[in-house]
């Protein structure tokens, strides 16, 4: 079968035939289907300190179709669509059973980021069937709805809370319509540029206002008032001083941006605010769950994001078109095209 290899060290992404995976006990080989690109794989295949290492197949916002059931597989048939939660949890160590949340599990050897490719095997107990209602497309983008939500309930949203999200890429997009969805009040997109001020608003979103001198004031007119929650979703140097600057007094940050360099902040400024700050990273299956049967009753469909699709054999040009200048905002991949 075809699939995308990252060689290491920031060398070009390369389509190989490798062989096609066989199903192990508890698990079920999946067609797959659709795969979108996410930030994360570009800045993971920089050659940086964050990397996804020599000869790594990647890939983690995937659905598809099964085709084969491996022994002790129960619940699941041939031919469902399925979506992935594309990591593994050992289920025995502390951060399982605390917290559910699979990203944080360091014990488990099985691995599902293997999205970039026509077919991968994989753990049922990763595997979210989808409902008529939701298309393969849908399904490729529950991992990102997920992190979004997984974040968002961080912040303890309340009826009407004033609500300012940083940023304009998929988890930007994701936390206003989550917040949208959650109760919030006015919500105030904020951007260094005007690129994605209509998917802001389509997200659910009242208005957008770009980074500049009068930024602070300008938000707090949009809201009515300093934001009384502040999602971070750039992952940038100076995103978590720019949060807390923005943030009303007992005001509540929480960042999903996943910076990977250093983010100085001034802790007396924080301090006079007396804001608190969450980090968030992962999602558990609850929110695959749950957003497998409820993404079709929002007030707008998540797919308006999507806005390219390629074959597998475009996948390295995609590449380093995103990473320049460039008008794409989610990319799905067409990993069959059948």
């Amino acid at each position: 079968m075809k699939a995308a290899i990252y060689p290491g060290s920031g060398q070009p992404i390369v389509i190989e035939q490798v062989a096609e995976p066989r199903p192990g006990p508890g698990e079920v080989l999946i067609r797959v289907h659709r795969c979108g690109i996410c930030g994360t794989d570009l800045s993971m295949t920089k050659g940086g300190v964050w990397d996804y290492g020599p000869n790594a197949r990647f890939g983690h916002e995937y659905a598809g179709e099964i085709v084969e059931l491996g022994r002790e597989v129960e619940g699941f048939r041939i031919g469902e669509r399925i979506a992935v939660l594309p990591s593994v949890a050992c289920g025995q160590c502390q951060s399982c059973h605390a917290h559910g949340n699979n990203v944080l599990c360091r014990s488990s050897p099985a691995k599902a980021m293997v999205g970039f490719a026509e077919f991968a095997s994989i753990p049922v107990s990763v595997a979210t069937r989808l409902p008529s209602t939701l298309s393969l497309t849908d399904g490729a983008l529950i991992e990102p709805l997920a992190i979004s939500l997984y974040g968002v309930n961080f912040a303890s949203i309340r009826p009407g809370d004033r609500v300012l999200v940083l940023g304009g890429g998929t988890v930007a997009l994701y936390a206003i319509y989550w917040a949208r969805r959650l109760g919030a009040g006015r919500i105030v997109a904020m951007s260094r540029s005007a690129r994605r001020k209509d998917l802001s608003l389509a997200m659910g979103a009242d208005a957008f206002v770009a980074y500049g001198d009068n930024e602070i004031g300008e938000v707090a007119e949009a809201l009515g008032g300093a934001p009384q929650i502040v999602f971070e979703c750039v992952g940038a140097e100076g995103m978590l001083t720019k949060a807390i600057q923005h943030a009303e007094q007992f005001g509540r940050i929480v960042s999903l941006g996943f910076c990977t360099a250093p983010d100085p902040i001034i802790p007396a400024i924080a301090s006079y605010k007396c804001v608190s700050i969450q980090f968030a990273v992962g999602y558990s299956m609850k929110e695959f769950t749950y957003i497998a049967s409820q993404m079709d009753k929002g007030h707008v469909d998540p797919k308006t994001i999507v806005t390219n699709e390629i074959p597998l054999i475009d996948l390295p040009a995609m590449f380093a078109t995103l990473r320049g200048p460039n008008d794409e905002t989610k990319v799905h991949v067409r990993c069959n095209e059948l």
